[in-house]
């Protein structure tokens, strides 16, 4: 059997939150749902921040309430600090994302406060959740370069990873927020992360792209022996909070990628391409992904 690769499906947190389309609870629901079917196995589903800031997200708890509970399927929700984590726990979640920024100007940006503090609402967020048998894992946003600061040094990277590692999350993800990275720097910091963190925390890669690297990066990634990956179907999302931010690597394409160099993701491509074309009509407008405009290959 060929080797499993895991795609984190992040439309429905971070592809929506960027759009200026909002989609009610039920369409939410149904969104989900549909991703479910085509064989998503992990969902970044809700966020538990504050609706003022990101509107899109303001029905969580009415969101994780109607959705369909299947054991083989894991709901992650977004948190930034200790209220949205007991929000996420009341919810029944079945994971939580905590964000640190690598970069204090970014991070006052998009959380109010700096890398610092940010590690230590993560810190305040670690022991609940593992005493509540929570999952757990922590995305290091910037951490391929920041809109305000520019270059993000691998030293900066690996002093805030080892700083949140020192708190056992589940997982660590690298996320390439605006879309800065080429292959060599994703192999580097994937190699340098690892090296300052404990070998039984996990590592996944989340890339944007913003400056058409994306998919390049996430192939980078698996050779660098990543093995869960982030993607947004059709290519949905960006950052509200940095500047031309563009969407995520899509879905449907990347699970293409994945598949056509002889791993197995489990997902239905035909159904990926299905829920884009579903999308687009619901949102009415078009989305960046490709494989869904081209067809799988060989031709079904």
């Amino acid at each position: 059997m060929a080797e499993p690769v895991e795609i984190v499906e992040v439309g429905p947190r971070d592809g929506l939150q960027s759009d200026a389309v909002m989609l009610d609870t039920e369409t939410k629901v149904e969104f989900i749902t549909r991703l479910v079917e085509a064989g998503i196995r992990r969902v970044e589903a809700v966020s538990f921040v504050n609706p003022k800031r990101v509107p899109q997200m303001a029905d969580a708890e009415a969101v994780m309430e109607q959705l369909p509970r299947r054991h083989d399927v894991s709901y992650i929700g977004l948190v930034l600090n200790r209220r949205g984590f007991e929000r996420a726990l009341a919810a029944e979640v079945d994971e939580v994302n905590a964000v640190v920024m690598v970069t204090d100007t970014f991070s006052q940006k998009n959380q109010g406060m700096s890398t610092g503090e940010a590690v230590q609402a993560w810190t305040d967020i670690a022991k609940p959740a593992h005493d509540a048998g929570m999952p757990t894992s922590v995305t290091l946003s910037a951490a391929f370069g920041c809109p305000y600061e520019g270059e993000v040094s691998v030293d900066r990277l690996v002093d805030v990873a080892g700083r949140v590692a020192d708190h056992g999350p589940g997982e660590i993800a690298l996320a390439d927020s605006i879309g800065a990275a080429v292959p060599a720097d994703v192999v580097a910091r994937i190699e340098a992360v690892r090296l300052a963190i404990h070998p039984s925390i996990r590592l996944r890669c989340h890339f944007h792209n913003t400056r058409n690297t994306g998919l390049a990066n996430a192939a980078a990634a698996l050779d660098a022996g990543v093995r869960t990956l982030d993607a947004s179907i059709g290519g949905m999302g960006g950052c509200p909070f940095a500047p031309r931010a563009t969407g995520n690597i899509p879905t449907e394409d990347l699970a293409y990628l994945v598949e056509r160099t002889g791993y197995e993701t489990g997902v239905s491509l035909p159904d990926l391409i299905r829920v884009v074309e579903w999308l687009e009509g619901t949102l009415g407008h078009g989305v960046p992904g490709l494989l869904a405009k081209a067809g799988p290959f060989p031709s079904s």
